[in-house]
């Protein structure tokens, strides 16, 4: 085990999509229990300092295995078709028209039951995204369809987001 081996190599995993949580959870509570600097206090500065890498690095890697979006992209990443979110913004049109109507019901929504309702849908929607980009990587191997769902899949996150906000301001 290597700072600069990939997350699932780090957490001893396949490199696949589909992760079991509880396992993905108890390697990284495992490893975490292993390179915890409270362990190394007798060991010295330097030792400290060396398991705070380690600790930072295994965060890291739990951050970005727990995230379901954030490990396709990385799936891409590592497998040379990195997703380039913030220079390809480029989208089929039914989605932008799709997203486009979304917003438009989330700016006319006049109560809570609205907004409820149009959460829903996009829950529905992120939900069988998710379930495409692991069919994408771990049955097809279809990395430019996998790239195109990453980047979808981050344009829906942050309308989810914009309707928590939304959510919230009509529970306070």
């Amino acid at each position: 085990m290597k700072l600069d081996d990939d997350d699932f190599a780090l957490l001893g995993l396949p490199r696949r999509h589909a992760l079991d949580r509880a396992d993905l959870d108890a390697r990284v509570r495992q490893l975490q229990a292993r390179v915890h600097p409270d362990r190394f206090v007798t060991e010295g500065a330097a030792a400290q300092r060396v398991a705070m890498q380690w600790a930072v690095r295994v965060n890291e890697a739990a951050q970005r295995l727990r995230d379901p979006v954030r490990r396709g992209a990385y799936l891409c990443e590592l497998a040379g078709m990195p997703v380039k979110s913030d220079s390809n913004t480029a989208m089929p049109l039914a989605f932008l028209q799709q997203q486009m109507a979304w917003r438009e019901a989330l700016d006319e929504a006049v109560d809570a039951s609205a907004v409820e309702s149009l959460a829903e849908q996009v829950r529905e929607h992120e939900h069988q995204a998710l379930k495409d980009l692991q069919a994408q990587l771990d049955e097809h191997g279809d990395l430019p369809a996998a790239v195109a769902q990453v980047r979808a899949l981050m344009f829906v996150r942050r309308l989810a987001d914009e309707i928590e906000q939304r959510r919230e301001a009509y529970s306070s």
